[in-house]
Protein backbone atom coordinates (compact mmCIF):
# COMPACT_ATOMS: atom_id res chain seq x y z
CA UNK A 1 0.00 0.00 0.00
CA UNK A 2 1.17 3.50 -0.25
CA UNK A 3 3.51 5.20 1.79
CA UNK A 4 2.29 6.93 4.84
CA UNK A 5 2.83 10.62 3.81
CA UNK A 6 1.10 9.42 0.38
CA UNK A 7 -1.96 7.87 2.71
CA UNK A 8 -2.04 10.96 4.88
CA UNK A 9 -2.94 13.18 1.73
CA UNK A 10 -5.23 10.28 -0.02
CA UNK A 11 -6.99 10.39 3.44
CA UNK A 12 -7.68 14.63 3.17
CA UNK A 13 -8.41 14.39 -0.71
CA UNK A 14 -10.85 11.72 0.42
CA UNK A 15 -12.57 13.60 3.28
CA UNK A 16 -12.73 16.51 1.04
CA UNK A 17 -14.76 14.35 -1.53
CA UNK A 18 -16.92 13.43 0.92
CA UNK A 19 -17.79 16.86 2.25
CA UNK A 20 -18.73 17.55 -1.68
CA UNK A 21 -20.83 14.27 -2.06
CA UNK A 22 -22.63 15.40 1.48
CA UNK A 23 -22.89 19.42 -0.20
CA UNK A 24 -24.82 17.52 -3.09
CA UNK A 25 -27.11 15.30 -1.37
CA UNK A 26 -28.17 18.89 0.26
CA UNK A 27 -28.27 20.64 -2.93
CA UNK A 28 -30.44 18.18 -3.96
CA UNK A 29 -32.81 17.99 -1.18
CA UNK A 30 -32.83 21.94 -1.30
CA UNK A 31 -34.09 21.70 -4.48
CA UNK A 32 -31.19 23.85 -5.98
CA UNK A 33 -30.40 24.77 -9.28
CA UNK A 34 -29.53 21.63 -11.66
CA UNK A 35 -26.44 23.44 -13.36
CA UNK A 36 -25.06 23.98 -9.56
CA UNK A 37 -25.78 20.68 -8.46
CA UNK A 38 -24.30 19.28 -11.96
CA UNK A 39 -21.06 21.69 -11.30
CA UNK A 40 -20.73 20.88 -7.66
CA UNK A 41 -21.10 16.94 -8.92
CA UNK A 42 -18.36 17.38 -11.48
CA UNK A 43 -16.04 18.67 -8.93
CA UNK A 44 -16.44 15.59 -6.93
CA UNK A 45 -15.68 13.60 -9.87
CA UNK A 46 -12.54 15.84 -10.12
CA UNK A 47 -11.55 15.68 -6.94
CA UNK A 48 -11.71 11.74 -7.12
CA UNK A 49 -9.40 11.87 -10.38
CA UNK A 50 -6.89 13.57 -8.19
CA UNK A 51 -6.95 11.17 -5.43
CA UNK A 52 -6.50 8.32 -7.81
CA UNK A 53 -3.70 10.39 -10.04
CA UNK A 54 -1.59 10.67 -6.58
CA UNK A 55 -2.60 6.70 -5.94
CA UNK A 56 -1.35 5.74 -9.38
CA UNK A 57 1.87 7.86 -8.64
CA UNK A 58 2.93 6.49 -5.63
CA UNK A 59 1.84 3.01 -7.39
CA UNK A 60 3.88 3.38 -10.10
CA UNK A 61 7.18 4.56 -8.13
CA UNK A 62 7.17 2.06 -5.40
CA UNK A 63 5.73 -0.91 -6.32
CA UNK A 64 5.94 -1.01 -10.53
CA UNK A 65 9.54 -0.03 -9.82
CA UNK A 66 10.16 -2.70 -7.22
CA UNK A 67 8.59 -5.34 -9.29
CA UNK A 68 10.77 -4.40 -12.41
CA UNK A 69 13.98 -4.40 -10.25
CA UNK A 70 13.69 -7.36 -8.75
CA UNK A 71 14.84 -9.07 -12.13
CA UNK A 72 11.63 -11.41 -12.28
CA UNK A 73 10.39 -11.59 -15.61
CA UNK A 74 7.00 -12.93 -14.57
CA UNK A 75 6.66 -9.95 -11.75
CA UNK A 76 7.33 -7.67 -14.33
CA UNK A 77 4.63 -9.21 -16.47
CA UNK A 78 2.04 -9.30 -14.02
CA UNK A 79 2.68 -5.18 -13.01
CA UNK A 80 2.71 -4.36 -16.84
CA UNK A 81 -0.58 -6.18 -17.25
CA UNK A 82 -1.58 -4.89 -13.84
CA UNK A 83 -1.22 -1.28 -15.26
CA UNK A 84 -2.77 -1.90 -18.43
CA UNK A 85 -5.99 -2.98 -16.96
CA UNK A 86 -6.12 0.36 -14.91
CA UNK A 87 -5.61 2.48 -17.98
CA UNK A 88 -8.03 0.71 -19.39
CA UNK A 89 -10.55 1.60 -16.55
CA UNK A 90 -9.01 5.32 -15.80
CA UNK A 91 -8.82 6.17 -19.24
CA UNK A 92 -12.43 7.08 -20.38
CA UNK A 93 -12.71 9.36 -17.29
CA UNK A 94 -13.46 12.88 -18.26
Amino acid sequence: MASEDTKKKLIARLKRAEGQVAAVRRMVEEDTYCVDVLTQIAAVRGALTRTADVLLEDHLQHCVTHAFESGDEATRRAQVDELLEVFARFGGRG
